[in-house]
């Protein structure tokens, strides 16, 4: 697995590119297609809760997260991202997702995260259940409820829908839609690598839109 990009002020890093053309009907069929995606991320989300736990107790002792399962976990985010991406957390692209924990640089929805070389010992005790509290009611109207490594039934999924449709009358995705909904991904990616350890950064209440990260002078092409 490609070693980590992030910049450290900037541990979460989301990136993501509109494809175009999209089919203006495949939308419809896309949660038969990922169905072999979800039977694997079950699995994979099972193994990542017993990672985080043991990565919580290297971090107790060691204020250390082993690198390797932090590049599982890392993995695991990243397989979910890109199927949301692809399936109804943005229907912003037809491509496929990859079978893949690895990086992924051609695929349109990126995620990185830097990897910490300490973590604090005081905040691994408090920072997923008590700290991370506002965070989780913000990110469950965006979200809903998290299935297999995708997330349905919140905010994100409505405006995904609806960018369909438009697609589906128009040909095109609203950017505006488009922009928004990847914010909100954003803002859901950053608090779940807080809240599952991978950093001690406290992520912003602030809604960065755009495929692009705000302090990234070029935009994905």
């Amino acid at each position: 697995m490609s070693p980590s990009v992030a910049k450290p002020d900037s541990p979460v890093r989301v990136t993501a590119r509109l494809d175009a053309p999209l089919s203006r009907w495949l939308w419809l069929v896309k949660w038969i297609l990922v169905i072999p995606h979800c039977v694997v991320l079950f699995f994979l989300w099972i193994a990542f809760t017993v990672v985080t736990v043991i990565a919580f107790f290297s971090i107790l002792f060691t204020e250390r997260y082993p690198r390797a399962l932090f590049d599982f976990n890392l993995g695991v985010l990243r397989w979910s991202w890109r199927v949301a991406y692809y399936s109804y957390g943005a229907l912003a692209t037809d491509r496929y997702p990859p079978f893949s924990l690895g990086e992924e640089p051609d695929y349109p929805a990126r995620l990185d995260i830097a990897y910490p070389e300490r973590l604090s010992r005081g905040l691994v005790l408090v920072k997923w259940w008590l700290l991370a509290i506002p965070q989780y009611i913000v990110v469950s109207f965006f979200v809903g409820g998290r299935h297999l490594g995708w997330w349905t039934g919140g905010l994100v999924d409505v405006l995904a829908l609806i960018a369909a449709v438009v697609l589906a009358f128009t040909e095109k995705y609203p950017r505006d839609l488009f922009d928004l909904v990847t914010g909100l991904n954003r803002w859901v990616l950053r608090v779940a690598a807080y809240a599952t350890l991978m950093t001690d950064v406290y992520p912003p209440f602030r809604l960065d839109m755009g495929g692009a990260e705000p302090d990234d002078p070029r935009p994905p092409r």
